[in-house]
């Protein structure tokens, strides 16, 4: 039985490294040729797996964009939830939020510029990774809101559920890559601007 478990333990960590390597070598090659030209055959020569080997981990070449996006689109839920830790007030996290997140998709837009475009065909054809990060922001826009109201800082009239959706929609400019490629020059500007109009409309 202490053989069984370790053997087990060993199968499940070598395909995670695996699985991590086909990530890897798929967003450097999706870097150079773009998602659209790249095949799943491509990525199979590159990796040096046959094409069969990559489908044990992954379903389709969606399914390896998926995973690529989803670690770009943590990192700046991860950045936004650094951000917002030593925030003094609700008021300051609102802030941070909309700044962190427009700053966040501008340093990938410039970084890497071929990675930005799988997040816009994320973004366009409703992959799950956009899904879950639309998830995790109205999560956290939702938790400022509940705070803001209990402090004192927001008013409570208008039901959480509309404030939320209008905030969400508000910034789109910034949180959608789609949309965010068009307003690259002034985006911390605008982002700081826009941040002050909803405190203002937030205002008890």
């Amino acid at each position: 039985m202490n053989n069984v478990e370790p053997q087990a333990s060993d199968r499940t960590e070598n395909a995670a490294r695996l699985r991590q390597q086909i990530i890897a070598a798929a967003g450097e090659h999706f870097s150079r040729y773009g998602y659209d030209k790249t095949t799943v055959s491509d990525l199979a020569r590159e990796i040096g797996f046959s094409k069969a080997y990559i489908y044990k981990f992954f379903g389709s070449k969606q399914a390896i964009g998926e995973a690529i996006c989803w670690n770009f689109l943590s990192i700046i839920l991860d950045a936004v939830d650094s951000a917002l830790a030593d925030a003094p007030s609700a008021t300051e996290k609102m802030r941070r939020l909309i700044g962190v997140v427009a700053n966040q998709g501008v340093r990938l837009f410039f970084e890497d510029r071929k990675l930005y475009e799988i997040a816009s065909y994320s973004s366009a054809e409703k992959w799950q990774t956009t899904v879950r990060y639309g998830d995790g922001l109205r999560a956290r826009l939702e938790a400022i809101l509940q705070e803001g109201r209990a402090t004192g800082e927001f008013e409570r009239k208008t039901p959480k559920d509309e404030v939320c959706r209008a905030i969400l929609r508000v910034v789109q400019p910034f949180t959608n890559p789609l949309i965010l490629q068009y307003g690259l020059d002034d985006a911390a500007e605008a982002a700081t601007e826009v941040a002050a109009l909803i405190l203002r409309s937030l205002a008890p």
